[in-house]
């Protein structure tokens, strides 16, 4: 069972600079939404890297677009999180191989000539250990070999080399068929390049699932970069799929400044002019203005006050803009029977969104709640920046008809109050599972208190905002 952390706090509004963002879901795989090289196909949904009655295989699957890794002018680097769930079936050998890698690599980096076994499809030979590679990866290795591997399956990151910076064990046939969830993340402010794993049914306390790695990947990569997926059989095989991907990124750019002295002398001139000119017409009109303000003056703010916010927040990263409509449609009118809850700030209701193939959860601030508005435009602004795999993931918001909304996915397990003194019968909760929720928690604190670029106070810890998914 897995745990999300519901953020319900009050801070100072932040002003961000602008941000250049990438953000897609894939839920099922298809000919259009991803670029496949080598023996990778989309089947049934998912994607088969590898035809598993041949060896010696390499398959590739990357997203079409390319994307930008930092701003050259600024040397300001993204954050991302790439989010995956995958599969590798050792088909019940004793020997299996080789493993499937998600990587960051220069735009128009194709598969290299005599790459499949343990190079995984993305070196060979020649490129295996040479300082012009440029490709940084997260390798699930099924199979050690001699020379650049560790002596055991495992987990590494690679940095423009084969063999891993850093790496935990890892054994493929202790958990062949399960479906692997993943969570890649880089914290740009602190060079943090984290990984996180965990399997459906076969998950081991006992195993370690995680690693970090610092790294400037501006001094390793370019500044556009091809982000995606290779896996590779040698002599031994296995099948690989992929199941899913979400990817999520945010680059802030300073706005650009020029130097273009002439011209700018040119526009300022008559700017000047222009303004000294209209003075006189302008003070009339503000005279006017105000006037009328006096008169609608609660209606202006709000119209003005939307304005703003939605001006700022479409430059924010990651979240979307849902119309009003939209979420009507999603919560069957916000249906009393679609509402989850209610606290000071406003009920929270169910909902789905046809177009994203996803239940949601939608908070609607209440109108007389002036709190909870000056809270609305925080989780927006604030939350969207956070990356986090136990953070629950805001999906967009609205700012419609007089309404605040804030999305977020849906938890399918509700909440964890409700599985300690819920009034419905359900399974107490193993001791296994309370320790994960415990350590859960604690990096989502951690994260946020310690390792986010600024620190974020929760303020509303308690066991009705911690939200438990599968």
């Amino acid at each position: 069972m897995h745990l999300h952390f519901y953020l319900s706090f009050l801070l100072p509004l932040l002003l961000l600079p602008s941000a250049i963002s990438v953000y897609f879901q894939l839920s099922q795989f298809n000919d259009t939404n991803m670029y496949y090289q080598g023996d990778a196909v989309p089947f049934g949904g998912h994607i088969e890297f590898n035809l598993v009655d041949y060896i010696n295989r390499v398959g590739w699957a990357t997203y079409p677009e390319k994307v930008r890794l930092w701003d050259s002018r600024s040397g300001q680097l993204s954050d991302f999180t790439s989010h995956f769930s995958f599969s590798i079936n050792t088909l019940g050998a004793p020997k299996y191989g080789h493993g499937i890698a998600f990587f960051l690599a220069p735009v128009g980096f194709q598969i290299p000539p005599n790459s499949a076994g343990g190079f995984l499809g993305l070196f060979n030979t020649t490129t295996m250990k040479s300082p012009q590679s440029q490709i940084v990866s997260v390798e699930f290795d099924s199979y050690p070999n001699y020379g650049w591997d560790p002596k055991v399956g495992h987990v590494g990151i690679n940095n423009n080399s084969i063999s891993s910076a850093l790496y935990t064990p890892w054994n493929a046939s202790f958990h062949s068929g399960d479906t692997a969830e993943a969570w890649i993340t880089y914290n740009s402010t602190d060079r943090n390049l984290s990984v996180f794993w965990e399997y459906q049914t076969t998950s081991d306390p006992r195993e370690n699932s995680s690693l970090f790695y610092i790294i400037d990947l501006s001094k390793f990569l370019p500044e556009w970069i091809t982000v995606g997926f290779s896996a590779a059989t040698g002599s031994n095989v296995e099948q690989q799929r992929l199941l899913s991907w979400e990817f999520n990124s945010s680059l802030n750019v300073e706005e650009m400044k020029g130097n273009k002295s002439n011209k700018s002398r040119i526009i300022i001139g008559v700017l000047v002019s222009v303004l000294v000119l209209i003075a006189g017409v302008t003070t009339a009109f503000v005279i006017l203005w105000r006037r009328k303000q006096m008169m609608t003056r609660k209606g202006a703010a709000d119209t003005m006050n939307v304005t703003s916010i939605n001006e700022d927040l479409e430059r924010g990263a990651g979240p979307r803009r849902f119309s009003y409509d939209d979420l009507v449609s999603a919560t069957n009118n916000f249906s009393d029977q679609r509402k989850l809850g209610e606290g000071g700030f406003g009920a929270v209701y169910r909902g789905y969104l046809n177009d994203m193939d996803m239940e949601i959860a939608v908070k609607k601030i209440s109108r007389s709640s002036r709190q909870g508005k000056k809270e609305y435009i925080t989780e927006v602004k604030t939350i969207s920046q956070l990356r986090h795999r136990n953070l629950v993931q805001l999906l967009g918001w609205c700012h419609d008809k007089g309404e605040f909304m804030v999305v977020y996915e849906f938890m399918s397990n509700g909440s964890l109050d409700s599985h300690l003194f819920g009034k419905k019968k359900m399974s107490p909760l193993s001791w296994a599972v309370r320790y994960k929720i415990s350590l859960g928690l604690a990096s989502a604190l951690l994260y946020l208190h310690e390792e986010w670029e600024r620190c974020v106070v929760h303020r509303d810890v308690k066991s009705s905002n911690i939200m438990l998914d599968s």
